[in-house]
């Protein structure tokens, strides 16, 4: 390993990308070393028998402004959820929506949010949510999100029966422990651009940032052992010298390489992936249930309605979201699929017994919390020459992992004294 560079950037997920696509457009040398055999860390896919598989609980929303930044979503292909999710609670499913005008937030006639004010109290708090600057709402007072909800008069009822299943999707929080900041802005995102899945599946954001790199840039089976702010030892490949190098690994594998980084919490998340020889919903929607304490499912979707590639040979494809830390046993997660799959049954409207198990993926960081007091911005700066970036540096997002990796390219390249685009010293 002597080609010198200017950079190594180490990890291949969404951050390590970003931040190598910022550098090199800036004209330096860089090598990006992931110590698996595919890019995208969290935000990977795979094949399974010929489906396509989403790792962890992924969806994108067009409307935070880093996609548009650092992806071209046209090329995505995005295909949208439906703007309506359905809510499954007391053995009734409900459609609950957000149109595209924010004035006309919530537009479900039955839905079990209460009495009428109730559903007008709450659409016009989506609006407000929606057109409100992000600067004005990261300046709130930050309590959990439970206790921020519950002081802005939204009944009980409304929260259990939507906000919190709908929460629990977007953050993996069922509990509404994270910061009421980050619910707001993901409540904000949500009334406002809806959420959608690129046509390729999630692999494809990561796949598009490394297209973009030049050849050779991305190394596979590379693990790196120490860092300095010149260069980087590796377990089989010998050091690599440099004159940057950016730990862009999730928190816990960079705190095992920079001692005393901040660790957060992890939401762990464990999916469960189903083909049906019938879509039990035809539509692409989510589907929440909102009954609490006695279901394991948080939320499932048919994937193979936002796209047929996602079940190219046919059949229908169930992706199924279990949140928290259940015990699995001794055989793991795949013991409790039968328990899954009864639920699947109550919650689609169907009889799922000759649905056939195609795999469970099991991701215990799948998320860092964001508990309050949440800094949104982590410095990314270690000490000039090392670097540290992921979505535990900024939210626990795309838009946040995204963000970080190009804050931190912009913190290198000052620190280097490399001329950049105005964005980039912006975000950094």
């Amino acid at each position: 390993m002597s080609r010198p560079v200017d950079v190594v950037v180490v990890g291949a997920g969404l951050a390590g990308l970003a931040a190598a696509r910022q550098l090199t457009t800036a004209g330096m040398a860089v090598t990006v070393l992931e110590s698996t055999d595919r890019i995208g860390g969290r935000a990977a896919g795979d094949h399974h028998d010929g489906f396509r598989l989403d790792h962890g609980s992924h969806v994108l929303n067009p409307s935070f402004p880093e996609l548009d930044h650092s992806l071209d979503l046209e090329r995505l292909e995005l295909r949208p959820l439906s703007p309506e999710v359905l809510v499954h609670q007391h053995g009734r499913r409900h459609r609950i929506g957000v149109a595209a005008h924010a004035r006309s937030a919530l537009t479900a006639v039955r839905a079990p949010i209460g009495a009428p004010w109730d559903k007008a109290r709450l659409g016009a708090a989506l609006s407000r949510l929606a057109a409100t600057p992000v600067e004005q709402l990261l300046g709130r007072p930050e309590r959990t999100a439970a206790e921020a909800l519950a002081l802005r008069g939204i009944p009980a009822r409304t929260i259990d029966s939507f906000l919190r299943p709908l929460l629990a999707a977007l953050l993996s929080d069922p509990h509404l422990a994270s910061s009421s900041r980050v619910a707001d802005l993901v409540l904000r995102g949500y009334a406002r651009g809806g959420l959608s899945l690129p046509a390729g599946g999630i692999g494809a954001v990561p796949a598009q940032l490394a297209e973009a790199l030049p050849a050779g840039t991305v190394r596979l089976g590379v693990r790196v052992t120490s860092v300095s702010a010149d260069g980087v030892d590796t377990e089989r490949h010998g050091r690599m010298p440099c004159r940057a190098v950016v730990v862009a690994a999730d928190a816990r594998s960079a705190g095992e390489l920079l001692p005393g980084l901040h660790q957060p919490g992890h939401h762990p998340v464990t999916t469960y992936y189903h083909v049906a020889g019938v879509s039990p919903l035809a539509a692409p929607q989510l589907l929440l249930d909102a009954d609490r304490g006695g279901s394991l499912v948080a939320h499932t979707l048919v994937l193979s309605e936002v796209d047929r590639s996602y079940a190219p040979g046919g059949g229908a494809l169930i992706c199924s979201t279990v949140l928290g830390r259940p015990h699995f046993g001794p055989d793991g997660p795949a013991a409790l699929e039968p328990q899954v799959r009864r639920r699947l049954g109550r919650l689609y409207g169907v009889d799922p017994s000759r649905w056939e198990f195609l795999t469970v993926r099991h991701v215990p960081d799948a998320l860092p919390a964001m508990v309050p007091p949440h800094h949104f911005r982590r410095p990314v700066r270690v000490l000039h020459g090392l670097y540290v970036c992921g979505d535990h540096r900024d939210t626990s997002t795309v838009q946040g992992a995204l963000l970080s990796g190009r804050r931190a390219a912009g913190a290198v390249l000052r620190d280097l004294g490399v001329p950049f685009a105005a964005g980039a010293e912006q975000a950094a």
